[in-house]
Order: structure tokens, then sequence, then C-alpha cells
């Protein structure tokens, strides 16, 4: 079993224990009508890359990243620093974060902030919309299609966006198969954990303009954002970096480039 097959088992199980709480969740859910929209955040600037700012206290790559985890202090310093929207971890088994972390988060800022977990269930997505989420991760190679386009269609329904996430082109065709609106190219293979930011080269390339592309993973300096700007990203999501910075206000915004010349002309 790779570590994607271990988490996605994890899930099933923390699912299993959400679904008494479904009908009263989606009663909640579809009573919220106040959401920021992420799309129009991380394409404010024609010029520059966007970037969502990952909120991570650990990983299962890299262990605990963190040890001085405060959490509100790093989202309200992502805001400040300019950053599109904040990603914030909520699996605590593998990635040690909280769901009520993102609610507390959502409460102190004005950008949107995206739910980052392992979603396989709709129970789990009106829980989101419940705890203050405006986007969620949908992650193509941890779903079937059929899931997929019903957890993609339910998200839209109950005013959500999508962040839909992939890592080779098969599942960029399938990806490309629904309404996805904004496609995460995560140069990191979620079966082994190696990266490369040539997958978003690669496959930059096969998605249509009207999408915007975010490059996922992997983007440590201002070269790295210059090479997936390149070959055309829209924006960028960063966590380990950032987490790691030693002067968010400087280093988040070094990030957004300047998206090449030639790309604005097109």
């Amino acid at each position: 079993m790779n570590r994607l097959d271990e988490i996605i088992a994890q899930k099933r199980l923390e699912v299993e224990k959400l679904l008494p709480r479904a009908a009263k969740l989606q009663a909640a859910a579809g009573a919220r009508n106040e959401f920021r929209s992420l799309a129009r955040h991380l394409t404010s600037d024609p010029h520059r890359l966007g970037l969502i700012a990952e909120v991570k206290k650990a990983s299962p790559s890299a262990g605990v990243i963190n040890q001085d985890f405060d959490y509100l202090t790093i989202a309200r310093t992502y805001e400040k620093a300019g950053a599109s929207g904040i990603s914030v971890l909520t699996d605590e088994k593998y990635f040690q974060g909280r769901l009520d972390y993102m609610t507390t988060i959502r409460q102190q800022v004005d950008i949107p902030v995206l739910r980052k977990d392992f979603i396989i269930h709709e129970a789990q997505i009106f829980e989101a919309v419940v705890a203050g989420a405006d986007a969620i991760l949908l992650i193509v190679a941890a779903l079937d299609q059929a899931s997929l386009v019903h957890l993609l269609d339910t998200a839209h329904a109950y005013q959500l966006e999508v962040l839909m996430e992939v890592h080779d082109l098969p599942e960029l065709e399938r990806a490309l198969d629904t309404d996805a609106r904004i496609i995460g190219v995560n140069n990191r293979n979620l079966k082994s954990f190696t990266v490369d930011l040539a997958t978003t080269e690669q496959l930059a390339e096969e998605v249509p303009d009207d999408i915007i592309l975010v490059s996922e993973s992997g983007i440590k300096t201002v070269d790295d954002a210059a090479r997936v700007a390149a070959c055309g990203a829209d924006a960028l999501l960063v966590g380990e970096t950032l987490m790691r910075s030693g002067n968010l206000l400087i280093d988040l915004p070094a990030l957004m480039v300047e998206k090449p010349i030639d790309r604005l002309a097109e």
C-alpha cells in the first residue's frame, strides 16, 4: 500500500464517524451565503503570479516543519505579505492539522481560505462549508471519475470553489472532462512523494487558457517561481518554503513573480 492509499483508508474511517452528523451539516451548509472567490483573488493582478500560502505544521515527507506553530499569526502575516488566499491543512493524523485552525483563520483574515484535506465524501464538503471554507481541494488520484464529478458538483452547489489536483497526463485529462475551473499540478508524486518541477512544465501546455493553473509543491526560490510562470502557471501553492521562512514579508511577495511578457501578449 502506497502512502496515498494509506491516507485514503484512514479518511474512510473518519467519514464513517462523520456520517451521523451529515444531515445536520448539510442543512447548515445550505444556510450559509457569504463566500470569497479564490479564482478572483488568484487572478486579480494579470501581470503577476497569484499565490496560495499554506498553513502546515507537518507532513509525512518532511515531519514537523514548524515547531513554534502559531497558525493564526502565520495566516495574518500571509495576508499582510500579499497572499491571494490561504490553504489550511485540516488532516490531523498525517499533517497535524485541525479543522478549527481553518475556522479561526477564516474569521481573522479577509482573503479566501481553502480546506486542504483528502475529500472523498460529500459529508466532508458540508463540514467544510460550515467550518468556513471558501474552497476545497479534490485530488484526482484519490477518486474514481464518478466520485470526482459528484464531489465537484456538490461543492459548486454549496458555493465552494474547487482546486482540482493532478500530477500526470491521465489525471489531467480526467480533470478536463469535468467542470473544473482551477487545476493544480502537484509537482510531488503522492505515491512516491518525489518532487519534480518538470511536472508543471509537461502538463501546462495541455491546460486551456480559460482554466486557472496552479503549480503546487517544490517551489523554493524565485527562480523556481519564474520557471513555472514561464511555462504557463497562473499561480502557486507554497507551504513548506513559507513555513520555514525567516521573513514572510519579503519572501512571500518575492515568489509572486511577473509573468513573462510573451505570455501577457497572448
